[in-house]
């Protein structure tokens, strides 16, 4: 079973909007209360997605039983709330900080540079957690923001988005469209000192065949090669980025630089090589926090 095959849960437009009602009214508390039934009743429903995330938390953890699966399934579900938060300004940026002091200053070096920036992120932790510094009113509020999305999310996204934020600045782009005109759109704007966000670790629903085979946790898995690709021709400072979860409820930002002195084929193998390090090492340090609830795995893995 792809990602793209699994069918969305509890993350449609009505139940989103449902939940944002209930927020407004009566807080977050109440919110994380329906949140956990809701998971509750969405792990029991579904086995297929409830197995996949056993055997990756079997690998990563060394832990595949159903009570660390519906943690596994918990996690996600309560990142929902603080994307909700991050979007309206309710997540202040003191409950945001980076791991290494060093990273960011070299970050906002290029940001007051006026560069573009290219972040090869994933579906480790919560990235939006990132955008919070680009609405606080901090030295680098003005920056714009644009993201890759599969089409499918880009489109419950900005419906959601436009809703509970409509005068967000973030600009959303379905992934599956980007040509040589998104290209040449993206570029323009990067050379004005806007900055992209991009997924490295889902591979396209639509080029499935687009991809490259890395060892990840001890066993082959796919990942989509255009994102390293694009990322490397918009030439921009590209960073790998995950945002975690610490257990105060805090988000810790994880950057790492991408640098490297070589050919264009030399260039790509190494950064794709850097963003699997990267990945691997978080996400054996978070294992609940890698949000893939499917086959994310090339072998057969039996619990």
């Amino acid at each position: 079973m792809k990602w793209y095959e699994v069918k969305e849960q509890a993350a449609g437009h009505k139940r989103l909007m449902l939940l944002w009602y209930i927020y407004k009214i009566a807080g977050r508390k109440p919110v994380q209360f329906i949140v956990f039934f809701v998971t509750l009743f969405a792990f029991l429903g579904a086995p297929k997605i409830r197995k996949c995330s056993q055997k990756f938390q079997k690998i990563v953890s060394g832990n595949g039983s159903l009570l660390q699966a519906f943690r596994h399934f918990l996690n996600y579900a309560y990142t929902l709330i603080d994307t909700m938060e991050m979007y309206t300004d309710r997540f202040g940026v003191k409950n945001i900080y980076f791991a290494d002091e060093k990273d960011k200053q070299i970050l906002f070096n290029d940001f007051n540079r006026r560069k573009g920036v290219c972040f090869l992120c994933s579906h480790l932790g919560n990235t939006n957690a990132m955008r919070v510094f680009f609405k606080s009113g901090t030295e680098i509020d003005w920056i714009k923001v644009n993201i890759f999305l599969e089409v499918n999310q880009c489109k419950i996204f900005k419906n959601f988005l436009s809703k509970i934020a409509p005068d967000d600045p973030i600009n959303v782009y379905p992934v599956e469209d980007i040509d040589l005109t998104t290209s040449i759109d993206i570029k323009d704007k990067l050379d004005k000192g806007e900055i992209i966000f991009i997924a490295g670790d889902r591979i396209s629903a639509h080029n499935a065949d687009a991809v490259f085979s890395s060892d990840f946790l001890g066993h082959r898995a796919n990942f989509p090669i255009g994102a390293f690709r694009f990322s490397l021709i918009m030439d921009v400072p590209v960073y790998l980025i995950v945002c975690i979860r610490e257990k105060d409820g805090k988000y810790a930002i994880h950057l790492k630089k991408f640098e490297f002195s070589a050919g264009r084929k030399e260039r790509l193998a190494e950064l794709q090589n850097q963003y699997i390090k990267f990945l691997e090492d978080l996400t054996k340090k978070y294992p609940l926090q890698f949000y893939h609830f499917y086959d994310f795995f090339c072998d057969k893995i039996d619990l």
